[in-house]
């Protein structure tokens, strides 16, 4: 949530430098490990973001129904004035290996820049990123209408959009470089070159409407019923809002999402694999998609598992964390590549090893039963 708020007032901070004054007072304030600018851009983000949520999960949806397409608009504008500045319309480019190689040094991301290798990289980290999404997917679920919208939404918000957006962003990126000179792999980097400030407002604008509403869905709506979850008598959907936001707040001086963007995404979202893995298991293999939802309710009916803890879960998550997260980070015992892919080794190793406990237990459980 913080890392997408900083995204978001970054592109107004760039289009803010243009004029000398905001130039020089960027330069010469600096609190908080940060520059003035940018801390006071970061707080009227923070606070816009606030306001989106004020009256629940229907206005996020109306914010999304336009801060979606207006990126896509504005990243055709983008796209389509760079083609026609730099005379080309290309998928490929002559940028210069060694220049690539020392822009995108910091991306966490293996292999040589165009290369399958790196390509496969970049797809799992893609797919990393939304982790969180699917521990919560049920969280926007519950507001489709039917399955059939469900799944429309589901194949053109994510595979189809994600690929073609990503091929406008390359195309923009080499038109860019053709332009400018320079490898530019921000919007808002490319928005602050425009000439006229006019454009440049509009696409630092939109550009950072369009972060707010990745974040508001993938890192506010999840905390903000996870905290209500957890403390359902006391703390609501707004509630719980509040703290996720506030934690963001805190953590902004320590600014743990700069560096390495990549490698902060696969910490977290490599922890998050293997609970993913126990789900996914225990719903289409264990309960062959069918959940008692009754049961659910009732305090000790068959969910209570071993006084409210469902140990074997437990276990099968640690170990599968073990593989997919601590030791690919804080370890050399594994290869490099490992990291990269420690979301799906995640998934796969917690899903077999709580599939085992899981039919071990049940097995016994029904000796005992007609014992």
């Amino acid at each position: 949530y913080g890392a997408q708020t900083a995204a978001a007032s970054g592109a107004i901070v760039a289009l803010l430098i243009r004029t000398q004054w905001f130039a020089d007072f960027n330069a010469s304030t600096h609190f908080l490990g940060h520059t003035g600018l940018e801390v006071i851009c970061f707080v009227v983000i923070w606070g816009l973001q606030l306001l989106i949520i004020q009256n629940g999960m229907e206005t996020v949806r109306r914010f999304q129904d336009w801060a979606g397409p207006a990126v896509w608009v504005m990243m055709l504008i983008l796209a389509i004035y760079l083609c026609v500045k730099s005379g080309r319309f290309a998928f490929t480019s002559d940028i210069p290996m060694d220049v690539l190689l020392d822009k995108t040094k910091d991306a966490g991301v293996p292999g040589t820049p165009g290369s399958w290798t790196s390509l496969f990289a970049v797809a799992a980290i893609w797919v990393t990123y939304f982790s969180a999404l699917y521990l919560n997917f049920c969280d926007f679920a519950r507001y489709a209408p039917d399955k059939a919208s469900l799944r429309k939404g589901n194949i053109w918000g994510l595979p189809i959009n994600l690929i073609l957006f990503s091929l406008v962003a390359g195309v923009t990126t080499i038109a860019a470089f053709d332009v400018y000179g320079e490898v530019l792999l921000h919007p808002d980097q490319i928005s602050a070159k425009f000439d006229s400030w006019f454009l440049a407002a509009l696409a630092a604008l939109t550009f950072a409407v369009a972060t707010l509403g990745i974040n508001v869905v993938a890192n506010f709506v999840s905390p903000a019923f996870d905290f209500s979850n957890v403390f359902p008598r006391q703390i609501d959907f707004k509630k719980g809002g509040y703290i996720a936001a506030v934690i963001a707040l805190l953590l902004y001086p320590f600014a743990p999402w700069e560096g390495s963007a990549a490698s902060f995404v696969n910490i977290i979202g490599a922890t998050m694999g293997p609970i993913f893995g126990v789900m996914m298991v225990d719903y289409y293999l264990i309960r062959k998609g069918e959940v008692d939802v009754e049961a659910l309710y009732r305090e000790d009916g068959e969910f209570r598992f071993q006084g409210g803890w469902h140990v074997n879960a437990f276990i099968a998550a640690g170990i599968g964390a073990i593989f997919s997260s601590i030791l690919p980070n804080f370890t050399n015992w594994l290869p490099s590549w490992w990291g990269v892919y420690g979301w799906f080794f995640g998934v796969a190793i917690a899903g077999i090893i709580y599939y085992v406990l899981r039919t071990a237990a049940l097995g016994a459980g029904a000796k005992t039963a007609k014992a």
